[in-house]
């Protein structure tokens, strides 16, 4: 591990409790049945405690799309060709992708990230953080270094900072990678110890022949390269993706910079994980959004103790689950900065049940 990641782990602190106590006690007296927006409540309680600070502002906000290649994709794992990456990678800079149009309704900035795509991009607009030209092909060998895989991890934690020095207050992620919910699938078994079979779906479409062609080509580059679970850059090396390890830096950089950062659907979801398995205090950074159709989906939610706020049997990536939640935070906030408390309106509050 290198120093800079060291040095990045070791100020991630416990979520500050005063300031959690003072948002809830805010809560507390809104008039309105006590608890009455369930987990819209505890989340900007959650994000008080992560910001350090009651007076949570959210109204600057980006979602992270880190944009990489697989080299598993040779396996025939995928119904599209690899040049889609580039492809949509290239639309989202036009604004032209399913995120883009998402994110214009509720004013998200799009910051899409070249961190391996698997040919030169040199479009303005674009992140140019490339570190390979796609990963290897992990039934073969290891996907990257572990050199890489830090560093892949390092620049998720530098754009965290930048986007902190703009003045973002919360930052979601996602990602386009044709065959990344293979890499997730491979690592989301190993780090859980479930069968391929439990955590591996069809992804963007595949045929049932196409499901069976991605579970062995898993089971392979798990034999192959004999990840050590107790490693999680081991694990996310050998049989990850850049794009995830780009989104584990994102989680860990949120951490360690007072940031909520919001996770979207499977491949994120998997890359938080990663963070969390590195260093367990990153769990109280992650907000969640919506549950993944992808069948690990609920096993990931459940290890990181987290409740999706949305289920719409979404599998689309780049962002959009995570983005979707934010019309759900921009109401709760409505309330919890602008609606009369008791005091105000002269009525008794309501006590807690006993």
């Amino acid at each position: 591990m290198s120093v800079y990641l060291k040095d990045m782990l070791s100020v991630i602190k416990e979520l500050d409790i005063d300031a959690m106590k003072v948002s809830e006690k805010r809560w507390n007296n809104i008039a309105k049945p006590l608890n009455g927006l369930g987990l819209l409540e505890e989340v900007v309680i959650k994000i008080a405690g992560i910001t350090r600070n009651p007076n949570v502002n959210l109204k600057k906000r980006a979602v992270v799309v880190m944009c990489a290649d697989n080299g598993v994709v040779e396996e025939g794992v995928t119904q599209t060709g690899q040049e889609v990456t580039a492809i949509v990678a290239a639309n989202m800079v036009k604004g032209e992708t399913s995120v883009n149009n998402m994110a214009k309704c509720v004013n998200v900035d799009v910051i899409p990230v070249d961190i391996g795509i698997a040919r030169d991009m040199y479009i303005d607009g674009l992140i140019e953080k490339k570190l390979m030209y796609g990963t290897k092909n992990m039934t073969k060998e290891p996907a990257m270094t572990k050199y890489t895989a830090i560093e892949a991890v390092e620049c998720g934690i530098k754009i965290v900072k930048d986007l902190k020095d703009k003045g973002y207050g919360i930052i979601a992620t996602g990602e386009m990678g044709i065959g990344n919910t293979t890499t997730s699938s491979a690592i989301a078994a190993v780090l859980l110890d479930r069968n391929v079979e439990e955590v591996t779906g069809r992804g963007a479409g595949l045929s049932l022949s196409g499901l069976d062609k991605k579970i062995n080509s898993i089971k392979k580059a798990i034999e192959i390269n004999n990840p050590e679970k107790e490693d999680p850059i081991d694990v996310l090396s050998k049989v990850g993706g850049l794009d995830i390890a780009g989104l584990v830096g994102v989680f860990i950089g949120g951490a360690a910079l007072n940031i909520p950062i919001v996770i979207d659907g499977f491949i994120s979801a998997v890359a938080a994980l990663v963070a969390v398995k590195i260093c367990p205090k990153v769990k109280g950074y992650i907000i969640p959004s919506h549950l993944s159709k992808e069948p690990a989906a609920i096993a990931i939610m459940e290890e990181l103790n987290l409740k999706p706020f949305i289920d719409c049997n979404m599998c689309l990536g780049e962002g959009t689950g995570a983005v979707a939640v934010m019309p759900l935070l921009d109401m709760a906030m409505t309330v919890y900065k602008n609606m009369s408390t008791f005091e105000e309106i002269n009525i008794d509050k309501y006590k807690p049940l006993s």
